[in-house]
């Protein structure tokens, strides 16, 4: 029960929410009542200073009796004495408390404006005032006023009673709002963990629709996300678990068909000779995939050494073509090179070398006899561009998206006439972004594709890793 979350928010706000009321409840009450208890002192010494001022005009007995009459019909007792605290008159019978607060009176200290005596109105019967009689500049006297305090018990037992009947009434919607609050909270939180279970059983095809802007709301947009993205990625898994079953399926066809003509009594020499080459050929091409598995196999486990210098661009190029060159002479395509003598980058030769064998590669493969493949280097602000253009059959627009996907091919038929097996590029854009660089590609179908890549130069790590890009 108290595992579930709705419960715990429902306490975590109640407890802060109660705690808060209580504090705010505790100091109204506490300031309130300090409010009423002061007025109704206030009150009791304004009707002695009231009294005092009277007697001052006339300190005669008939204004003394006068005024303990008038008392003697109220709520409030009133004892006169004379300077040196002798009982003159008094409206009311005295009480042992009264004789109290006479009795501590340090009547050699005369207030000028009267003085609260006694205000322990929670523990004493009476509260008392002190109002001195003053008569021509002469101090002649005292009005001590004195209330019972069950009237000032009697205003907080009031007052108590109101805050606790508005207590529980916010206690009660404090509760309801809490639980409200939590539902809204939970509710949508309870739909995206059954998305998520769906998740986790293989169901990738879930929907949280939350028309929200705050957190949840993104959250939920997340989970979409994510389950579009595993989506995706299952069905890329299969494809790639199909043509990786493809790809090493066809070469070990070949191998085992041709060795099986090549074993026959009846095979002639050259026939032999003929499918010992094939079989060759098919198995440089199997261990030239296996290659590029394992090297997908360590980019992916960031175990790819990237080992950063200070490269002459315009000498990687020359021996990048020097390597490529033959096999764009046998296909009558010309190879142009552009690049600027002192223009440099801090990469690893050996991985940038790789890339742009696969980036030419692909170029060659798709580009028809007498065409041009230039491959160009130029400087922007701090970024070396490099580019590779051909006038090729292009690729399609839908497709441009995928082209860096793993073993992904334009070609569906997956004709082997060109012998490529879709890891090239995948393999370019890792080593590229390695470098802190970006690879993109612009094509249009028969007037042929361009692969851009963009490296920022400057001084880096000597020596870093896959995954510290």
């Amino acid at each position: 029960m108290f595992n579930k979350l709705a419960l715990k928010i429902g306490l975590l706000f109640f407890v802060f929410i109660i705690l808060i009321e209580s504090v705010l409840f505790l100091i109204l009450y506490v300031n309130y009542v300090e409010e009423r208890v002061e007025e109704v002192m206030s009150n009791l010494l304004a009707r002695g200073n009231t009294h005092s001022e009277v007697l001052e005009d006339s300190f005669e007995s008939s204004t003394l009796n006068h005024v303990a009459m008038m008392e003697s019909a109220s709520d409030f007792i009133v004892i006169i004495t004379d300077a040196e605290g002798n009982e003159l008159t008094h409206s009311d019978t005295i009480e042992p408390e009264m004789r109290d607060v006479l009795q501590h009176t340090d009547f050699g200290q005369v207030p000028q404006k009267g003085e609260i005596v006694e205000d322990r109105w929670d523990e004493k019967r009476f509260i008392a005032t002190d109002s001195p009689i003053t008569v021509a500049g002469e101090h002649r006297g005292h009005v001590f006023m004195f209330a019972e305090t069950n009237h000032i018990k009697g205003i907080v037992e009031h007052l108590r009673n109101q805050f606790l009947f508005v207590g529980l009434i916010a206690f009660g919607l404090t509760i309801a709002a809490i639980f409200i609050l939590s539902r809204l909270i939970t509710l949508p939180l309870i739909r995206m963990k059954e998305a998520t279970e769906q998740l986790s059983e293989g169901n990738n095809e879930v929907s949280l629709h939350l028309d929200r802007n705050d957190e949840l709301g993104e959250l939920a947009n997340a989970i979409n996300t994510l389950s579009t993205d595993l989506n995706r990625l299952k069905q890329a898994r299969n494809e790639f678990l199909a043509s990786i079953s493809h790809e090493l399926r066809t070469p070990l066809t070949y191998i085992k068909g041709y060795a099986d003509i090549a074993g026959r009594p009846d095979t002639s020499d050259d026939e032999r000779r003929e499918y010992i080459d094939i079989i060759r050929e098919e198995t440089t091409h199997l261990t030239e995939l296996i290659r590029q598995l394992f090297e997908l196999a360590q980019l992916d486990h960031n175990q790819f050494s990237i080992r950063k210098e200070q490269v002459s661009i315009n000498r990687l190029f020359r021996s990048v073509a020097g390597l490529v060159r033959p096999a764009f002479d046998e296909k009558h395509i010309f190879l142009v090179v552009q690049c600027p003598p002192d223009m440099t980058a801090f990469i690893d030769p050996e991985r940038f070398q790789q890339v742009l064998l696969n980036v030419l590669d692909n170029a060659r493969k798709y580009s028809p006899e007498g065409t041009v493949v230039t491959l160009l280097a130029v400087q922007e602000e701090d970024t070396v561009v490099i580019s590779v253009s051909d006038e090729g059959e292009g690729i399609p627009e839908a497709a441009l998206p995928f082209v860096f996907e793993r073993l992904y091919r334009v070609d569906k038929s997956r004709s082997r006439q060109h012998g490529g097996s879709g890891l090239g590029l995948a393999i370019a854009k890792e080593i590229v972004e390695s470098h802190s660089g970006q690879i993109s590609i612009q094509s249009k179908q028969s007037k042929g594709t361009t692969v851009r890549i963009e490296l920022t130069r400057g001084d880096s790590f000597a020596e870093s890793a896959v995954g510290g890009r």
